[in-house]
């Protein structure tokens, strides 16, 4: 995968080769590889729809998710090292050559790494005393729940 500190994503394009259904899933898995690898990311999607942010993740739409992704390229590519991931032969043609390139299968098979290197998911519910857990099971069942929490000093 390319040192890139901003990745342009075709959304469409990437949840496809993922093997993805749900557009939040993919913007999640996203989210997370450019967070762990220290750089910003761009996903667009064709259509419309509410931009959002996700820490270094930005997700926009637009009417053609190719020109939007062209331009964007265009844009950084003097400024950052900047990796396009779609398998759309025309947008990677005309990115630029300053521009990394990775197919979106390719992309899809690093992201599946990433997503899945956690051994062992961290619960907040590991990391905090009976008193507390007490005190937060109390909340979630709300007013009606019988008495107090119990210490367990």
């Amino acid at each position: 995968m390319a040192d890139a500190t901003l990745y342009l994503f075709d959304g469409y394009n990437v949840l496809r080769a993922a093997g993805l259904e749900d557009r939040r899933e993919l913007i999640d898995d996203l989210a997370s590889f450019v967070a762990m690898s220290g750089a910003r990311g761009v996903v667009v999607f064709d259509g419309v729809g509410e931009e959002e942010r996700y820490g270094a993740l930005e997700v926009r739409y637009a009417p053609h998710a190719d020109a939007l992704l062209e331009r964007l390229a265009a844009e950084h590519r003097d400024r950052e090292q900047v990796c396009l991931v779609s398998s759309d032969a025309a947008v990677r043609g005309t990115s630029g050559l300053k521009v990394a390139k990775v197919s979106s299968r390719e992309f899809a098979a690093t992201l599946e790494d990433v997503a899945h290197r956690e051994d062992r998911p961290s619960r907040v519910g590991d990391r905090v005393d009976e008193e507390t857990r007490a005190r937060l099971e109390q909340l979630r069942r709300g007013p009606s729940a019988q008495g107090p929490p119990q210490r367990t000093d």
